[in-house]
C-alpha cells in the first residue's frame, strides 16, 4: 500500500459519486428520459455524471433548442429530488465529513439546492455551510466556474484548494480551475487525477500547522 500526502488550505467537494452514491436514482431517471427520446440509455448514462442535466441533454441532442433542455431539466430535477430510494453515503463519507467539520470546505455540485438537500439528508450526511449549487453558476462542469466560486467563497486561492471528484466533467473542471484533484471511485480511476482512492475510507485528514490541511491518502 502506497501512501500519498497532499497539502491544502481548503477542500472542495463534489456530491454525487463523491460523498453520496446516487447512481440508482440517476440511472432510473435518465434511462426513462433516454428511452423517451429514442436514445440508447447505456450510451446516455456514459455522459450524465458530473454535469447539470441541461448540459447532458445538449450533449446528447445537440440540434434541439436549449430552451427545451432547460425546461426538461427542471422536470428531471423534480423527479430526482423526489426519488431518494437507494441513496446512500459513499463508504467512509460519514467519518470523512466529521473529520473536516471545523476545516475550510465547500460543496460544489451540479445539483440544485433542493436536490442537494434531499440527497445529503437521505445519506445522513451534514450539509456544508458553504456550497455552490446549480442555481449559483452560469455554466455546468466541466467549466471551472463552480470550483472558482467555491474557493472565492472560502477566501482561498485556487492553488490552495484540493477538489474531490468522481466524474470526467468534474475532474476536468477542477483542473481548469487550477486545483489539484483527488479522484473518487471507479469512474475517476482512468482520468489521471493527482491521487485516486476507491472510496473515502482511504483518506485521513489532519489539521496541520498554520492552517494547512494534510490529506493522507492510502492508494491500494
Amino acid at each position: 500500500m502506497q501512501a500519498t500526502v497532499l497539502e491544502a488550505r481548503a477542500l472542495l467537494l463534489d456530491m454525487d459519486g463523491t460523498l453520496v452514491n446516487s447512481d440508482a436514482v440517476v440511472e432510473r431517471c435518465w434511462r426513462r428520459w433516454a428511452v423517451a427520446q429514442g436514445l440508447d440509455p447505456v450510451a446516455a448514462l456514459k455522459v450524465v455524471h458530473g454535469r447539470q442535466g441541461y448540459a447532458t441533454m445538449a450533449a446528447l441532442l445537440p440540434d434541439r433548442p436549449m430552451e427545451q433542455n432547460y425546461a426538461e431539466n427542471r422536470i428531471m430535477l423534480a423527479e430526482e429530488t423526489a426519488d431518494t430510494e437507494g441513496v446512500v453515503p459513499v463508504a467512509g463519507a460519514p467519518a470523512f465529513m466529521a473529520s473536516i467539520a471545523t476545516l475550510p470546505h465547500a460543496l460544489v455540485t451540479s445539483a440544485d439546492e433542493a436536490l442537494a438537500q434531499a440527497r445529503m439528508t437521505a445519506a445522513a450526511l451534514p450539509m456544508p455551510a458553504t456550497r455552490v449549487t446549480a442555481e449559483l453558476v452560469g455554466a455546468s462542469k466541466p467549466d471551472p466556474e463552480g470550483f472558482l466560486k467555491g474557493a472565492a467563497e472560502l477566501g482561498f486561492a485556487p492553488a490552495d484548494c484540493v477538489v474531490f471528484e468522481d466524474s470526467e466533467a468534474g475532474i476536468a473542471a477542477g483542473r481548469a480551475a487550477g486545483m489539484r484533484v483527488v479522484g473518487i471511485g471507479p469512474r475517476a480511476a482512468a482520468l489521471s487525477p493527482d491521487a485516486h482512492v476507491d472510496d473515502l475510507t482511504q483518506l485521513r485528514v489532519e489539521a496541520g500547522p498554520d492552517g494547512r490541511i494534510l490529506l493522507h491518502i492510502d492508494a491500494r
